[in-house]
């Protein structure tokens, strides 16, 4: 059951780093958590993008943090207004840095660093501005 991978403070560290990192940029960041993926990582993390409607936003500059954690497989997928903009292999030093702390056993420290690592890298192509709206929830989302 994935709603029990991390205690009430550490999902309250993650969704304020989601809504931190948020305030650096105008990109909507996402956090989904199953136990298993039981199919290639990518196309899972792609089809809970779709399902989690982060194709919608304004910017097309939604960021999915994708973790099946039984599985210890990490997935960040950004959209395509993203993926327009930026080298592709943006994501390979956030990921790097999310799994030194897993493998430290720190899960959570490393979700919140690679999403305030997010917000902050994607400030160059995407800023916040004053009028920003927050269109995707900040909360953390679950598989099975």
């Amino acid at each position: 059951m994935p709603q029990k991978y991390f205690s009430e403070k550490e999902k309250a560290l993650i969704t304020d780093a989601i809504r931190q990192a948020e305030k650096n940029t105008s990109g909507e960041i996402r956090v989904h958590i199953e136990s298993r993926c039981n199919e290639g990582l990518m196309d899972r993390a792609a089809y809970i993008f779709g399902k989690l409607k982060m194709h919608k936003t304004e910017g097309r500059n939604g960021v999915l943090f994708y973790l099946s954690k039984d599985d210890h497989q990490l997935a960040i997928l950004g959209d395509s207004g993203i993926n327009a903009v930026v080298e592709p292999d943006f994501w390979e030093s956030i990921k790097e840095t999310i799994f030194s702390y897993f493998r430290e056993g720190d899960i959570a420290g490393g979700l919140v660093k690679g999403i305030m690592m997010a917000g902050e890298s994607l400030k160059a192509f995407f800023p916040y501005s004053i009028d920003d709206k927050n269109e995707l929830s900040d909360e953390l989302s679950y598989g099975e």
